[in-house]
Order: C-alpha cells, then structure tokens, then sequence
C-alpha cells in the first residue's frame, strides 16, 4: 500500500511541477499585459513580487517608481506586489482623477496596500455615498472653532509637559548629548491624540496598553501581510482590534456624559454631543453611531493624526535648523505676540490667528516634506486613466502626493514659507498641487487641528528651546516609519532657551 501510493506521488509529481510552472508563467503574463507600455520590471519575483524590496528599504522602492515614472510621457510606472498588479502616478492632473473618482464603480481608498484586512471594518476610507457623507456630517461639530478653541489648549498642555520632561531628562543636561527626537516626538503625539481625543476616558493603565498596541501596529504597518501569530502583521491586526475596542468603551462612556449635561471636554465629547442632541429631540439615532462604528473611525483619526503629525513636527525641527533666517523670524514674530510667563503660559486662539508667518512655516513643512507620500487606492472596475492606459481592474494605484509638491510651485526644491504669503498665496495659485490633505470627497478633516497642532509645536519649541542638529551623512535621506521622517530621527542637541517654565498647576 505504501509502495503503491509512492508510486502513485512519483508519476503525480511531473505533473504538479508543470502545473505549477504554468501558473507561474501565467502570472508573469497577466503582469506585462496589465503593465502594457508603462516602464516597470520585465520580470517579477513569482507570488511575492517585489514585496521584499519594498518592505527591505520603502524609500528606493518608491524612488525607483518615481524615476521610472518622470521618464515616462504618462507619469505613470508599473510594479508587482504578493499578487496585486500596482501603479504609480507622478503626474498631479493624473493623481486628481484618482482623487475625484473614488466611488464604488471606479476607486476605493484603500489607505495600505492591505488596509482593508489591517484596519478592520469600520473605517471612514472604506465608506461611499450618503454613508461616507452621513458620517463626515456627523464629524463637523469636532471641528468648529469651538472644539478647536478646547483642543488648542489641550495640545499646548501635552507640548509644554513633554518639553519640561525632555529638559529634565539627564541626557539633556547642559545640552551635551545627542539624542534622536523621533521617538520622544511619536510619544508626545500619541499623548496628544489621546488626550485629545478621548482624554478623560483613559486611566494610566488604559494608556500605556494603548501605547503598546499602537507600536504593534505600527511595526506591522510595515510588514508582509502574514496573518498568523507571532508575525508583526497578524500581531497588529489584532492591535487594531483591541485600540477599537477600547475607543468604543470611550464613545459609550461620553454619550453617557453628554446625556447628562456635561459641557464636552474633549473631541469625542463634542461628537457625541450631537448625537445624543439628536436622539433627544426625538429622531432616531443617526446611521454608523453605535458605539463599536465610533470605535473604528476614531482609530481612523488617530492612524491619520498621530504618525502624519510625528512626521511634520520632525521635519519641522529638521527644517528650522537648516533655515537659520527662517528659525529667527519666527522667533520674533512669536516673541511679539506671546511670552510663555505671560497669563498662564498658553497660546491664546487671537495669538495663533496672528502668527501667520509662523503658520506659512507650518504649510510649507507639509508641502516640502509631505507625510503621507503616496495614498494607495484600489480599482474596482477598468478605468481609462489616459488615452492610452486604461487601468485593469483590481490594479493597486498610488497617487504621488510628494511628486505633485514639487511640481508648480516656484523654485519647489527649495524650502520657501514666503511662498504662502499674502502677496504670493501660492497655496491658492497651485492649489491643485498641495495634496498633502487630499482632495474631493475624502479630504481630511482634521487638516486644521493638523496644522494648529504643527503651529503651536513650532511657536512654543522654538521660543523655548536652543537646539543644534548634528549633522551626519545623509542625514536627511527620508525613511519610512510609517510615515517619512529624516534618516537620522532628527538628532540634535538641545538646551533650554527661556529663564522661566509657564505655570501649569492650575491648568
């Protein structure tokens, strides 16, 4: 019997290769005739493509696709992921039809070439028509100047404590040794987007859980999509999981607040205000609120808020140093407006609206070093992208959000805030360019909080700290992490600027 069914395996096994050989070379064809006329590798690694490459070193991956792409009459270049046919768009008219067509026959935003799988079910990104538009109605109360007012404070608060914490760390001691502010920065934004958020709703405990599952999602952002214990992939997919949930006991507890007249303290205090505002003048409970929803689209805000916001605030440290005359002026625009041991140390909202060269540092940070670079969709049908490159359908397509940066702007290599004044207003002129916040129907809706966030760090660090980057080679290259973030994590030296530390006892 054993004999026989050895026998058996042996005349099988020629068979099975052949089958296998074929498979493989089909795979090989659908990929040339997807790809078509588009530069791109003539042949791809079976299965995995060139997975490898990208999850070995994100920032060649993507730099050969740009390059491939700048030389190609289209903007357009093709590639191979784990199965996925994928192709890049340099181009920024290119990248607007991408934008303005996301609807369930043409493209959905995917957010991660594995989104869908990573960030579960219920997830803004993945929503259309009236349920995307329901929902984005449902977010305009956590935006007003109202709430924005609330958040400014809170994010002051979070910047002022861990800039003390950093002063008093040992490693800054008279400013002697180097130390990489990535980490320090990603930790104070994940403060803030707690707090923020959800703030009186986590306990200690509940926040340092918070922390680790966030870091576990963030290692497997990164990943092979391996969905099995122990690989980071299947790791942060159940990261996410546990995040949602805990965000969801947060909605339910501040519904139950606001029901009873609490004045809202936080983002998802304004947000189920309204709701419950609704429920009690008699109508039904508007579409997508149940606690568990709120859970998943908070997790959305604070994938978009926490890594984008780590990656300007770098960028923004990075860039001051190298711009001396920029560092000064916004040194003395903000000296002119607040000291930090005035009042209570806090930047008031008729400070900020001042600030604005302060705030065209911020615009620029995000144009020149754009966090999201690429923001992946997927086509859910054929789609003519051009008159000679239709896109097939399942197709994986990047829009470029850095490329189209650089392109209309004036001098775009080089880093300019004068370009988003009153007499320049490039920010209008080549409106169509600045993609960092997106475009059309999912446009972020945070993009204030986001650059409120980015003004104040940049006001309050600047006036009270000295800070010297020490160069070394390629310091600058950009890194994926998620988001891009200098090569070195930004290092530098830094030393306390200001004689007295705002007063925040009281606060």
């Amino acid at each position: 019997m054993i004999f026989s069914s050895f026998i058996s395996a042996s005349l099988a096994a020629p068979y099975m290769v052949s089958a296998l050989l074929l498979l493989l070379i089909l795979e090989q064809l659908s990929y040339l005739v997807k790809k078509g006329n588009l530069p791109g590798p003539l042949f791809v690694p079976p299965i995995i493509g060139n997975a490898i490459a990208l999850v070995r070193d994100p920032t060649s991956f993507w730099n050969k696709q740009s390059a491939m792409a700048r030389i190609s009459t289209g903007g357009l270049s093709a590639n191979y992921l784990i199965g996925k046919f994928i192709v890049y768009i340099r181009d920024t008219e290119l990248s607007h039809q991408i934008f303005s067509n996301v609807r369930p026959d043409a493209f959905h935003l995917v957010g991660h070439p594995f989104g869908k799988k990573l960030f579960g079910d219920h997830n803004l990104i993945y929503m259309f028509g009236e349920d995307h538009k329901s929902v984005r109605r449902q977010l305009a109360p956590n935006f007003t100047p109202k709430a924005l007012s609330t958040y400014t404070s809170l994010q002051q608060l979070v910047i002022l404590r861990h800039v003390r914490r950093w002063w008093e760390e040992e490693s800054f001691s008279g400013g002697s040794r180097p130390v990489s502010l990535r980490n320090l920065v990603r930790e104070l934004n994940l403060e803030t987007s707690q707090t923020v958020f959800v703030g009186p709703y986590l306990d200690e405990e509940a926040r340092n859980t918070f922390r680790t599952d966030y870091n576990l999602f963030n290692l497997g952002s990164m990943a092979l999509p391996i969905d099995i214990p122990w690989f980071a992939f299947g790791e942060a997919r159940r990261a996410v999981k546990r995040l949602a949930d805990t965000l969801a006991v947060c909605a339910g507890k501040s519904k139950a607040r606001m029901a009873a007249g609490e004045e809202p303290t936080c983002l998802i205090d304004f947000w189920m205000q309204a709701i419950v505002a609704e429920i009690k003048s008699g109508d039904p409970a508007p579409p997508h609120s149940g606690d568990e929803e709120i859970g998943g689209f908070l997790f959305d805000f604070l994938f978009a808020a926490q890594d984008a916001s780590t990656s300007s605030l770098l960028w923004a440290v990075a860039l001051l140093d190298s711009e001396p005359s920029v560092l000064s002026r916004v040194r003395e625009e903000v000296a002119r407006i607040w000291s930090p041991e005035s009042g209570d140390g806090l930047i008031t909202v008729d400070q900020l609206a001042e600030m604005k060269y302060t705030r065209s540092v911020a615009r620029e940070v995000v144009r020149f070093r754009p966090p999201a670079t690429m923001v992946p969709h997927v086509a859910a049908e054929n789609f003519r992208l051009t008159e000679s490159y239709t896109i097939p359908k399942g197709t994986i397509v990047f829009p470029s959000v850095f490329d189209s940066s650089f392109q209309g702007f004036t001098e775009p290599d080089r880093f300019d805030p004068d370009r988003f004044n009153e007499t320049r207003r490039e920010n209008e002129v080549f409106k169509r360019n600045f993609l960092a916040f997106g475009w059309a129907s999912h446009q972020c809706v945070g993009q204030r909080y986001a650059l409120n966030h980015l003004v104040l760090f940049i006001a309050m660090f600047s006036t009270m700290c000295d800070f010297k980057r020490l160069r070394s080679d390629r310091c600058d290259d950009i890194v994926y992490c998620p988001t891009i973030a200098p090569k070195d994590g930004c290092t530098v030296l830094l030393s306390r600027r200001v004689a007295t530390y705002p007063n925040l006892s009281s606060n």
